[in-house]
């Protein structure tokens, strides 16, 4: 069973999000979900700044909008 946690994910220009993430013990789970509804992986030792507990996730690149990831998807008046 995943268990989920949130972190703040920063981008270089400045742009951040709340992300949710799931957490799986098993990587067969891991994938399993990650074939269903797509995303992005997340290791904590190297992602949330050197692995500490409370720090963000610093992301690379310019931030974009997720507007459809698997099945779900942003609806049509939530979009810009």
């Amino acid at each position: 069973m995943p268990h989920t946690r949130q972190v703040q994910a920063i981008w270089s220009n400045g742009k951040y999000e709340q992300w949710r993430l799931h957490c799986f013990a098993d990587q067969a789970f891991a994938k399993a979900f990650r074939d269903r509804f797509r995303g992005t992986l997340f290791d904590p030792a190297k992602d949330r700044e050197n692995g500490r507990t409370k720090g963000v996730w610093r992301r690379t690149g310019e931030y974009e909008r997720i507007l459809e990831l698997g099945p779900l998807r942003v609806p049509d008046i939530l979009r810009n």
